[in-house]
C-alpha cells in the first residue's frame, strides 16, 4: 500500500469530491462538507485528498491554498505580507524547485519545536511544581519567621528540614533547567 503524508495508507485517506457546483461531498462520512470542515480535518491530522468529480484530478493543492486564502480573509493571518512577496517572488525563480522541500523541512522543524516547547512546559507543569514550590517556601518563611519569636528558636530538625528543602528546589531547578 501506498503511504500519504504522516504515514498513513492509502486505505486512511480519505476521498472528498468537488462537484462543478463548488459542493464537496465527504465520501466516508457519505454527507457533504464545507471548507471549514476540511479545515477542522487538516487541524485533527486527518488525511484526505479532494477529487474532482467530474474529472477525476487530483485538486487537493487548489482547495488548501483556498482554505488558507479563506482563513487569511477572515483574519487569522499567519502569513506575514513580505513572506507572501518573497514567495511569490521565486515562482519562475531557478529556485523554485526547491522552495516546496524547504518550507516543508521548515514547517516539520517548527511542529518539532512546537511539541518539545509543549511537552516541556507540560511536564514541568504536569504535576504542578510552581504551586509545590510556593507552599514549601511559605512552610520555610513560616520556620524563618519562628525563629525570631522568643521559645520557637530553630531546632537542628528544622535546619535539617530547611536544607533537605533547599536541595529538593535546587533539585527541581535543575530539572527544568535540562528541558530547557
Amino acid at each position: 500500500m501506498a503511504k500519504s503524508r504522516a504515514g498513513a495508507t492509502e486505505d486512511d485517506v480519505v476521498t472528498i469530491k468537488k462537484y462543478a457546483n463548488r459542493r464537496l461531498y465527504d465520501t466516508e462520512r457519505s454527507c457533504y462538507i464545507t471548507l471549514e470542515d476540511l479545515g477542522a480535518m487538516v487541524r485533527d491530522g486527518r488525511d484526505f485528498r479532494v477529487v474532482d468529480a467530474k474529472s477525476g484530478d487530483d485538486i487537493t493543492h487548489n482547495v488548501l491554498t483556498q482554505i488558507i486564502m479563506d482563513e487569511e480573509t477572515r483574519g487569522e493571518t499567519l502569513l506575514p505580507v513580505n513572506f507572501l512577496r518573497h514567495l511569490i517572488g521565486m515562482y519562475g525563480d531557478k529556485m523554485q524547485s526547491m522552495v516546496p522541500q524547504y518550507l516543508e523541512a521548515s514547517m516539520t522543524a517548527f511542529r518539532k519545536n512546537q511539541q518539545d516547547v509543549r511537552s516541556a512546559l507540560e511536564g514541568a507543569l504536569g504535576s504542578n511544581p510552581l504551586a509545590e514550590l510556593t507552599r514549601r517556601n511559605m512552610e520555610m518563611f513560616q520556620q524563618a519567621a519562628g525563629a525570631f519569636i522568643p521559645g520557637a528558636g530553630g531546632t537542628k530538625a528544622k535546619d535539617a528540614e530547611i536544607a533537605a528543602l533547599k536541595a529538593e528546589v535546587a533539585e527541581l531547578k535543575a530539572a527544568l533547567a535540562k528541558k530547557n
